[in-house]
């Protein structure tokens, strides 16, 4: 391309400084925390034979297993950029939180499957050791839920966690309540019942994670951003005859992008000069959309009837 038609602007965090690298410290708090509650809720499983306790910690494993691929990915995330990979590893982020959804989507199968065999052969559940181990459970996700808060707005790995940990602390309330109507009434049937409250708590939030995650890799528009609302707010800049070539998509979470192509009039290119237009252009989108990273082409009327001239 000419000097007079290609040139952009770029905004954006630096390597390694992805939405989740700044909660790397919580996360791995979160992890201890998870893994200490699923050895525990194990054992208070099997001396209780609970499902529910069991159910709880498979989903504690697969909170662990989650809470990993996030420090795994900051890791990764924090390696620089390089010719081949221009932006670095920040979508080592997105696939593992792909990876997640699909652990999670797996163990509320198993929970669920698991409670309607309980149903089938039903067990002798010991309930007063159940509400200790549940209480335990419910204490430790609580304090791992206000250690992620604030992060699950910023990061999608991080609300990944999040939901997880939110669900077993309402597993863990389950599990405390069944036990409750265990010992105060004898009937077995509500340890299952809990198990399928758990299974059924998991699965809706992972679709929901999961259609998100989706969205960054198919490359969909950043949510928030309206291309057609981007296109006319171009449209409406003073000479600005056409733009094409218009897309919006994010890297990662906290990254997203946006590139396309602007016709510019020619009295207006010599009129006022490609920078002060580039300007209004970012301040236009920086303004009303919430895109720091663009790129930008300034093209004179008849440049994009040349370009595909070019690539027949």
């Amino acid at each position: 391309m000419g000097a007079g038609h290609d040139h952009g602007h770029a905004h954006g965090p630096p390597a390694g400084a992805t939405a989740t690298s700044a909660y790397r410290g919580r996360l791995r708090v979160a992890l201890g925390i998870t893994l200490s509650v699923m050895v525990v809720e194990i054992v208070g499983g099997v001396l209780a034979d609970s499902l529910a306790l069991v159910a709880d910690a498979a989903h504690m494993a697969t909170d662990a297993v989650g809470l990993g691929m996030a420090l795994l990915a900051v890791h990764f995330a924090g390696r620089p950029a390089s010719d081949r990979r221009t932006f670095g590893y920040a979508r080592a982020e997105i696939l593992a939180a792909l990876a997640n959804c699909l652990l999670l989507l797996g163990v509320g199968g198993y929970v669920l499957y698991e409670a309607v065999e309980r149903f089938l052969t039903p067990a002798g559940t010991e309930g007063g050791l159940t509400v200790v181990f549940g209480l335990i459970g419910l204490v430790a996700n609580s304090v791992s839920l206000s250690l992620l808060m604030r992060g699950r707005r910023e990061s999608l790995n991080v609300r990944g966690a999040f939901l997880e940990v939110a669900a077993d602390a309402l597993g863990s309330l389950a599990v405390i309540l069944a036990a409750v109507v265990i010992v105060t009434t004898g009937w077995q049937a509500a340890d299952p019942i809990a198990s399928l409250v758990i299974g059924l708590m998991i699965v809706p939030r992972t679709v929901r994670l999961l259609r998100e995650t989706l969205d960054v890799l198919l490359e969909a528009a950043p949510k928030g951003v309206d291309i057609a609302e981007v296109r006319a707010h171009i449209l409406a800049l003073d000479g600005v005859e056409d733009v094409h070539d218009l897309h919006a998509w994010t890297i990662t979470s906290g990254l997203p992008v946006l590139s396309a192509h602007v016709v510019v009039g020619s009295e207006t290119l010599s009129a006022i000069g490609h920078e002060k237009i580039l300007h209004e252009l970012q301040g236009c989108l920086g303004d009303h959309f919430d895109v720091e990273h663009c790129t930008f082409q300034l093209e004179p009327g008849g440049h994009a009837q040349h370009e595909a001239r070019l690539c027949h």
